[in-house]
């Protein structure tokens, strides 16, 4: 026969297995909720990353839209400087058949 300590001793020992087993398991939940928030926090980092990526491009494409704009204006100032100089010519020519 087992006596009374001895049981008692055992009673403890599979409620401290069964306390150690809850823990074990809760922990592992833990561990399994935390894993799929931080598989969820990468896809969002990524699609984040995505979307700064194609903002840059499409800064670099805004840049080069602009500097096409300053050389289309330049290029239409020269003109219109080689066109107000004909124009200036004309009439000077025009004022000088005038007179």
């Amino acid at each position: 026969m087992i006596s009374a300590g001895v049981e008692v001793k055992i009673n403890r020992l599979e409620s401290i297995v069964e306390q150690i087993g809850e823990a074990v398991l809760s922990t592992t939940e833990t561990i399994e909720r935390l894993a799929q928030r931080l598989d969820t926090l990468s896809i969002q980092v990524e699609a984040q990353g995505q979307q700064v990526q194609q903002q840059g491009y499409q800064i670099v494409a805004l840049c080069d839209a602009v500097q096409t704009l300053a050389e289309s204006q330049h290029d239409s100032l020269q003109k219109l400087n080689q066109l107000t100089q004909t124009l200036d010519q004309f009439m000077s020519l025009i004022q000088a058949l005038d007179q």
